[in-house]
This record gives C-alpha cells, sequence and structure tokens, in this order.
C-alpha cells in the first residue's frame, strides 16, 4: 500500500518562506505526476501547482512566481518552496501523487496534509 507523508508546515510572518515536502512510500511502480493542492477553512480544496515525471509545472494564478514545485524521482519526493507567503496563503496543504502501472491506470493518492498558517 501506498502512504504519503507531508512536512514542512509551520507559522510563518508575510513574506517569509517555508519549504514543504511529500515522500511516498510503500508499493510503487511508477510515480506520474505529482501536485500540491491547499484547503483554507471554509473553501473548496484548489489546485496550487502540479509536476509531471518530466519535471515540466503548472502553477495557479494566485501563487505564479512565489512558489515553485520540484521533485526528486530517485527519492519519491515532492517538493513545493514558498517564498514572499502572504496571509491569504494560510490553508492545509495537501500532497497528490498518480500511482500505477501506467498513466491510464494510475489511482490518486493523498496525503494527510500539512498546516501552513501566514500571519504577523
Amino acid at each position: 500500500q501506498v502512504q504519503l507523508v507531508e512536512s514542512g508546515g509551520g507559522l510563518v510572518q508575510p513574506g517569509g518562506s517555508l519549504r514543504l515536502s511529500c515522500t511516498a512510500s510503500g508499493t510503487i511502480l511508477n510515480i506520474f505526476a505529482m501536485g500540491w493542492y491547499r484547503q483554507a477553512s471554509g473553501k473548496q480544496r484548489e489546485l496550487v501547482a502540479t509536476s509531471t515525471r518530466g519535471g515540466d509545472s503548472k502553477y495557479d494564478d494566485s501563487v505564479k512566481g512565489r512558489f515553485t514545485i520540484s521533485r526528486d524521482n530517485a527519492k519519491n519526493t515532492v517538493y513545493l518552496q514558498m517564498n514572499s507567503l502572504k496571509p491569504e496563503d494560510t490553508a492545509v496543504y495537501y500532497c497528490k501523487a498518480q500511482i500505477g502501472v501506467s498513466p491510464t491506470l494510475a489511482k490518486d493518492y493523498w496525503g494527510q496534509g500539512t498546516q501552513v498558517t501566514v500571519s504577523s
């Protein structure tokens, strides 16, 4: 069975930075797309950034230019470098990975989330 574990969340002042990491473990044949989502209190979960196996990335407009997604395929790990953090970035951040034999048969796996709080 696959497990995803996030780390790196915490409390930071506006303008500060955090680096989130997410590592997949267990029975893994292939990891395809990996990404980060976030859910603020009372809001729907939304896409933050995604990365293909080859490293092509996409970002939500709200974080473009401030956040950077990267991955280390050898370590089954995806990162999210968050700079110039704003109070509106406060949310629980979730890691997602598409894992399976092939892209069309891959399943989505989710981590339990890590809290990011941006406040002065």
